[in-house]
């Protein structure tokens, strides 16, 4: 039974907090995404300067959150920064495309890798296994195995906030030792000096990839292609860094925010982005280029365990992987339910999501994200999911990172326990990178970011409405 509305309780410490930070952000995306980044630059080196880049400006983004964090430390999280910066329109934008698009297009990506390493070692559960027709839309067992877990760790949200949290920390733990353990075991056992060296001859070479005849090829790439080609890659490394900010949703429930939650922002970006570089230098020097670019559905991180531990170590990497998608999701599903949450007491979203259930969650705020979650599993595949998310979180992004330049101008006088380090330079550096990244996706990807995109602008006739109610 729900009840009125009430503050969270803070129960969260540092450790809960970083463990949902980087828990959130790694997934499958370290093992899978690689693929498309070699396809699409074709060289060692870019691969590598990829993933750097989007960790440098994930570290950016996470060091200037924290000033906000601080400002307000409760709720909501950028619902919050994007309507104390703004206005409530901007803000209401930001939840709506969060709930149709962003978060739980994540949700169902990181739910769809799940299945597609489940499907490994169970083959019945492939996504080719297709069971029946729902309308236009073929309903395999990858699917249902997708909304299956979804639906399990919304159940385990649902039960209280200590629940979510100390199965994300035991996960995200298990996460760090078995990657930091997998890198280990492949610059030791895997490594071989031809491979690291072939797979370096040409590394700045900027080209896309294909494979004719088992015959590897290359195309190189000059102009607005080679920045189409950067902008495609960096849409699989941001992706792989996203969700860092999880943590500012549940910011009421956390012991210390003021502190803790710019902390760990900080500390978990850089565990994660530390992890994400050091496991392509080993992939670099396990895995011959070819074999990284043409891996079977993607899995880089099987083909790795192949090499290093022979067949028995694809079964390692897909149980690893499992474990990873599985821990994601969690800290995704409990921090979103957050944001519906903060926007329902303020009248703009479903009125019963303002409530909490008798484990002091929003119940109904967690089981309105699954179902949506649960059919946008329905509707499409790993990378197309990912496409149609990224452009979204960039747009408010830089939004929200403009928003702590808006804030010092117009209310100077609110308390800043934190400053972002480099103000005004780093927050800058982000915003260009990042608006100049969601142009190119724009041009690049118009299939899936123009929808995004429309789910943005469609916000704001719904506002409007629910304003007028």
């Amino acid at each position: 039974m729900n009840k009125p509305f009430h503050e969270f309780i803070p129960r969260l410490g540092l450790l809960d907090a970083t463990m949902i930070v980087a828990g959130s952000m790694i997934g499958s995306g370290i093992f899978i995404v690689p693929a498309e980044i070699i396809r699409s630059v074709g060289g060692a080196g870019w691969m590598l300067g990829m993933w750097l880049l989007a960790g440098l400006i994930t570290v950016i983004a996470a060091v200037s959150y924290g000033e906000l964090a601080a400002m307000f430390p409760r709720a909501g999280g950028q619902y919050v920064y994007l309507r104390e910066a703004y206005n409530s329109l901007v803000g209401f934008l930001y939840g709506w495309s969060f709930f149709a698009v962003i978060q739980t297009g994540t949700i169902a990506a990181v739910g769809v890798a799940f299945a597609k390493f489940t499907a490994y070692l169970v083959p019945a559960f492939s996504d080719t296994n297709v069971l029946f027709r729902l309308g236009f839309v073929n309903v395999s067992a990858a699917q249902l195995v997708s909304i299956g877990v979804i639906t399990l760790l919304t159940y385990i949200n649902s039960r209280g906030v200590k629940h979510g949290a100390a199965l994300q920390t035991f996960l995200t733990i298990i996460k760090l030792v078995s990657l930091f353990g997998l890198i280990s075991c492949g610059f030791i056992w895997g490594a071989r000096a031809d491979i690291w060296n072939a797979n370096w001859q040409n590394a700045w070479n900027l080209s896309s990839l294909t494979l004719s005849g088992g015959a590897l090829s290359s195309s190189s790439l000059s102009g607005l292609a080679a920045f189409g080609a950067i902008a495609i890659a960096m849409k699989g490394t941001l992706f792989s860094s996203d969700s860092w900010h999880s943590i500012t949703s549940i910011a009421g429930e956390v012991k210390q925010p003021q502190r803790n939650i710019g902390l760990s922002l900080v500390l978990g970006t850089l565990i994660v982005t530390v992890i994400y570089v050091l496991t392509n230098i080993m992939f670099l020097a396990v895995v011959p280029l070819k074999d990284i670019a043409f891996a079977p559905s993607d899995r880089v991180g099987v083909v790795a365990a192949d090499y290093i531990f022979g067949n028995s170590g694809t079964v390692i990497i897909a149980v690893m992987v499992m474990i990873s998608t599985f821990g994601c999701n969690n800290g995704l599903i409990l921090s979103g339910a957050r944001v519906y949450y903060i926007m329902a007491k303020d009248g703009l979203f479903f009125r019963q999501a303002g409530t909490l259930n008798k484990n002091e969650v929003p119940g109904y705020s967690l089981w309105t994200q699954c179902i949506w979650a649960s059919i946008l599993c329905l509707t499409g595949e790993y990378n197309n999911l990912l496409a149609l998310v990224i452009f979204g979180v960039l747009i408010f992004y830089v939004l929200t990172i403009l928003g702590i330049y808006r804030l010092r101008q117009r209310r100077p006088d609110l308390p800043r326990p934190y400053k972002t380090p480099g103000y005004p330079f780093l927050p800058a550096i982000y915003v260009v990178t990042a608006l100049a990244l969601a142009v190119l996706l724009l041009i690049f990807e118009t299939r899936y970011t123009l929808p995004g995109l429309g789910v943005i602008l469609a916000g704001i006739p719904v506002y409007y409405v629910i304003v007028r109610r």
